[in-house]
């Protein structure tokens, strides 16, 4: 029986035809060893019957997926590197394998990779992703996944057999190739490649591909709009309205999970809203709005605290790549919409993560507000407190501040499928990804090919996800 008999496969991205990318073919790796392979979205893509033998093929050698790409693209973009323009970027150690749509959704999805060979954009790199790196991204997507966070899957690992060097990790060290799953790696550099060479009419495609694509609801609105206004702009206020709705979503999320991306260039922000691309990303240990993940955000630009600021600003440059279509007042207009749905979604993740029913908005942020203040003034450890006030009022927490989150809870009551009768509770301790924990695993398997640390991590999240009832 043919294990791809459900597979359906999509070529969206490449009838968008130049400047969007280029063909380019991967790496030829001398092992493949598979290392992780998430089969609950194998199975939505109607790739969950493949062999492991099959999976290596397509995932770790490349052999096209039928039906899909028959060579794999590098992507073409551009970006602010700590607000810094780079006009030299582009997919440098990874492409965008095939195209897929998800067999329970329906929404189209990109199978793109991490360490998959050189392209016309490594600019003197060895477009290699080292084991290390692979292995953090799985942590960083599971846990994520598991606390509602919108993010890019790790899809598949495999450990590919080079020893690599690098000057910020112990050389050599062993390489990998990943397989990510995204709704979309258009970014906001995509557009800004575009408008840096003045390419308006395939701006004017992307857009309309992006519309079409991606982002329904814009779609939707956009044609209303038009036809109202009988004119071009509303495509283009409606685009830039759906996808800062979904990046202050997300934004949202990253700020109750703890979460620090650590490189929020433009590159790294893709028009669906999906956290991906990571790189030095922390999970915060106390709450602390200075915190930053990578050693040389040595300003703390990206710091944790400086999150929707940082999101607001790229929004900000994508707006600009638009003002063919629509006037600066029109598009500013949108973005000023951005603090009132990143708070609402900051309000409502915060429910979801206390396992409580809405009060309504005045009722939510004060709840809000009273559970940040506690976090900041006790310096209680971050995933604790959650893990301990998830659908209950713990005892132990007598300082003054959390009088007041018990005193805004009475307001909202334990949502409905919400309760700690799941064993992740029952365990007393709570699913944490802290830096020593992460050096902790990639030490076992460094040294003695131990993967019983990471596998175990996994099974930890699996059951945090689950306690929390999946994705919101």
């Amino acid at each position: 029986m043919n294990a791809l008999t459900s597979f359906r496969p999509s070529i969206a991205h490449q009838a968008l035809g130049e400047p969007f990318f280029d063909a380019v073919d991967a790496a030829s790796f001398p092992e493949h060893i598979l290392r992780h392979r998430d089969q609950v979205q194998a199975e939505r893509l109607g790739l969950g019957g493949l062999s492991d033998a099959a999976w290596i093929d397509h995932f770790g050698r490349f052999q096209p997926l039928p039906g899909s790409f028959a060579r794999p693209l590098a992507l073409r973009y551009h970006g602010h590197q700590f607000r810094t323009y780079n006009p030299e970027l582009g997919d440098g150690r990874g492409f965008l394998f095939a195209q897929a749509y998800d067999l329970v959704d329906g929404r189209l999805l990109d199978l793109g990779t991490k360490g998959s060979g050189t392209t016309p954009w490594s600019r003197a790199g060895d477009g290699r992703l080292t084991l290390k790196g692979g292995v953090r991204e799985v942590l960083a997507t599971s846990l994520l996944e598991a606390l509602g966070v919108e993010t890019s899957k790790s899809f598949s690992l495999i450990e590919t057999g080079e020893r690599l060097s690098r000057n910020d990790e112990p050389s050599p060290t062993r390489s990998s190739v990943l397989v990510r799953l995204n709704h979309s790696h258009i970014r906001i550099g995509t557009f800004q490649r575009l408008a840096y060479h003045g390419e308006t009419e395939a701006i004017r495609r992307l857009l309309d591909h992006c519309l079409r694509h991606y982002l329904p609801e814009a779609a939707e609105a956009a044609e209303a709009a038009q036809a109202a206004a009988g004119d071009q702009a509303a495509r283009a206020l409606a685009f830039l309205d759906a996808v800062s709705a979904r990046v202050a979503r997300m934004g949202a999320q990253w700020m109750l999970a703890g979460f620090v991306h650590g490189v929020l260039n433009t590159d790294n922000i893709n028009i669906t809203g999906e956290s991906f691309d990571y790189g030095p990303w922390r999970f915060l240990p106390t709450y602390q709005p200075g915190f930053t993940a990578a050693y040389f955000d040595s300003g703390g630009l990206y710091a944790y605290g400086r999150q929707p600021d940082t999101l607001l600003w790229n929004l900000a440059r994508l707006a600009e790549c638009l003002l063919p279509f629509a006037t600066q007042d029109a598009l500013e207009a949108v973005l000023h919409r951005f603090g009132a749905l990143f708070h609402a979604g900051l309000d409502a993740t915060m429910l979801r993560r206390l396992g409580r029913s809405g009060a309504g908005p005045e009722a939510d942020a004060a709840l809000s507000r009273a559970v940040w203040e506690a976090l900041r003034e006790s310096q209680v450890p971050f995933e604790r407190f959650f893990f301990d006030w998830y659908a209950t009022m713990p005892d132990g927490y007598h300082a003054p501040a959390f009088d007041a989150v018990r005193a805004r809870l009475d307001f909202h009551p334990v949502a409905p499928g919400r309760s700690r009768a799941h064993a992740y509770f029952a365990g007393g301790t709570p699913c944490t990804l802290l830096i020593d924990e992460v050096e902790a695993i990639w030490s076992a398997i460094d040294a003695s090919d131990d993967w019983q640390p990471f596998h175990a991590k996994l099974a930890a999240i699996a059951s945090l996800g689950d306690a929390l009832g999946g994705s919101p």
